[in-house]
C-alpha cells in the first residue's frame, strides 16, 4: 500500500536562514491514489512578525497566532503523521528548508530521516508543461480544479487541492490500462472499470451506405483496391 502525504506551508517570509519560521502546517493523506480524509493541520505561533509581503500573500495576522501552539509542542505529532511516506510538495527545496530550519531549533534531524522520498510537485509540472505557468492556480486552471475558495494562500485548502492536481498530473500513469479485455476489467474496482470500459455505437443504415460509397470511389483510384477494402476482407475471412 502505497501512503503519501501532500503538504503544504506558511511562513513568516522567504528565508529560514534570516529567522523566518513557519505559521501553519497543512497535511492530507493518499492511499493508493485515494484521499482518505485523514488530515493533518495547525497555525503555529512563530514568536514573530510576518513581513508585510508574506501577509499579503496568506492573509495571517500576527495577533491571530499569539495562542497557537509552537512548533515544538506540534513536532511529535508531525512527524508521526507523516513518518514513513512519500511526500508531495510544490516547490519543495521552500518547505523542506523551513521544516529543517524548525526542527533543528528543538534539536530534531531532518524531515527526510522520517519521509525519505519527496516529490516536488512543481519539478513534475515543469517536465510536463516547460514554458507554461505552473504555479497551483495555473495547474488549477489547467485541469480543471475548482479552486474559487482560493482567495488567499492557505496551508490545509493549498494541500486539498494541490492534492488533486497531483492526482490528474499523474493519471497518465493509469492509462497503461486501455486496451486491456473485460475479463482483466471485472477485477479493478468499479470506479476504475467505468472510467475505463469503452462505450461501442454501431453505425446506422445511412452511415454504413455512405462509407460504402467511400470505399467504392477510393477504390476506383487505387489499382489494387484501397488497403481499407483489403483489410476489411481479412477480418472478415480471420
Amino acid at each position: 500500500m502505497t501512503r503519501q502525504i501532500v503538504l503544504d506551508t506558511e511562513t513568516t517570509g522567504l528565508e529560514p536562514e534570516s529567522g523566518h519560521r513557519v505559521i501553519e502546517i497543512g497535511a492530507v493523506e493518499l492511499l493508493n491514489r485515494r484521499l482518505t480524509g485523514n488530515h493533518f493541520h495547525y497555525y503555529v505561533n512563530p514568536e514573530r512578525a510576518s513581513d508585510e509581503a508574506a501577509l499579503q500573500v496568506h492573509g495571517i495576522a500576527d495577533e491571530f497566532l499569539l495562542d497557537k501552539p509552537k512548533f515544538r509542542a506540534i513536532a511529535g505529532q508531525f512527524l508521526d503523521y507523516v513518518s514513513g511516506a512519500e511526500l508531495i510538495i510544490h516547490n519543495a527545496a521552500f518547505d523542506l528548508a523551513f521544516l529543517n530550519a524548525e526542527l533543528a531549533r528543538i534539536a530534531l534531524p531532518p524531515i527526510r530521516e522520517a519521509c525519505p522520498t519527496v516529490i516536488d510537485s512543481w519539478q513534475l509540472a515543469r517536465e510536463l508543461h516547460p514554458g507554461k505557468k505552473n504555479g497551483l492556480d495555473a495547474l488549477c486552471d489547467r485541469y480543471g480544479i475548482d479552486n474559487s475558495a482560493r482567495t488567499l494562500h492557505g496551508a490545509l485548502l493549498d494541500a486539498q487541492l494541490l492534492a488533486e492536481v497531483y492526482l490528474a498530473m499523474t493519471r497518465g500513469q493509469e492509462s497503461l490500462l486501455i486496451g486491456l479485455g473485460e475479463e482483466t476489467l471485472a477485477h479493478l474496482e468499479p470506479e476504475v472499470a467505468e472510467r475505463y470500459a469503452l462505450t461501442v455505437l454501431a453505425a446506422n443504415t445511412d452511415e454504413l451506405a455512405a462509407h460504402e460509397q467511400y470505399l467504392s470511389d477510393l477504390d476506383k483510384t487505387c489499382r489494387d483496391g484501397s488497403v481499407w477494402r483489403r483489410c476489411g476482407v481479412r477480418a472478415q475471412n480471420a
